[in-house]
């Protein structure tokens, strides 16, 4: 195991007992913290669990925002002519009963130029308080949703419907998410950078990397001011 893999294990093992049993808000307002960028979130969630949580790099916000939210997921693929069975519409019954705060995380499975959202589905998610939308496929009406700030990160814009295009299959699924998975009630962060995804098993253990992050950011900043050298920093503190 790599030292530095090593160290950050035996930080969590001595540190989380000081964020044992934390609440769901809790964890979204540690998570919302400005510090806590998606650059550090990505590496905590790569130390802890050892697999990748950044989301494909084309995943961008429509304006310069921050999310954090548990996901909420639906997911749709291509209509096929031959295919007659009707489709509850569970992308937009997941929009109706989401819980306030809430990410909508929408995957269009082979439709990654098809809109997945745009102005009334945009509405609908701000005034039922949901926290934003993330799109493994395009968004669409986009000057209207920039107007209203609602959050959308998507992977393309595009002026096309979904409407006679794609079906629903599934809602409160797990989904492949812009290369990453995506179980419900997963923590989602969005910000300039792009989106990570916080496994809710691990979320606890991923603060406490980012408290340790944070603090030897903090003591690094000065170091690299006075001595002009970002080596003699991580020399220090072992972070880059």
């Amino acid at each position: 195991m790599p030292f530095r893999v090593f160290a950050a294990a035996l930080l969590v093992s001595f540190t989380q007992f000081a964020f044992a049993d934390l609440t769901s808000e809790q964890i979204v307002t540690a998570l919302k913290k400005p510090e806590n960028s998606t650059g550090n979130i990505a590496d905590a969630v790569e130390t802890v669990t050892g697999a990748r949580g950044w989301m494909n790099p084309d995943m961008k916000p429509l304006y310069d925002t921050k999310i954090v939210g548990r996901a909420a997921t639906a997911l749709m693929r291509p209509a096929l002519t031959t295919d007659k069975r009707k489709y509850p519409p569970y992308h937009l019954k997941i929009l109706d009963e989401a819980a306030p705060g809430s990410v909508l995380v929408y995957v269009m499975q082979d439709g990654l130029d098809i809109a997945a959202i745009g102005n009334l589905m945009a509405t609908t998610a701000q005034v039922r308080g949901l926290e934003g939308a993330v799109i493994d496929g395009a968004v669409r009406d986009i000057t209207a949703i920039r107007e209203m700030q609602f959050p959308v990160f998507a992977r393309r814009v595009s002026p096309a419907t979904s409407v006679g295009r794609m079906v629903a299959v599934g809602m409160q699924i797990p989904v492949m998410c812009g290369g990453v998975q995506v179980n419900p009630g997963d923590y989602i962060v969005g910000d300039p950078d792009g989106v990570v995804v916080v496994p809710a098993a691990a979320a606890e253990e991923v603060i406490a990397l980012l408290a340790d992050y944070d603090d030897k950011e903090t003591k690094m900043m000065p170091i690299i001011k006075r001595e002009k050298s970002i080596l003699k920093a991580i020399e220090i503190y072992n972070r880059y």
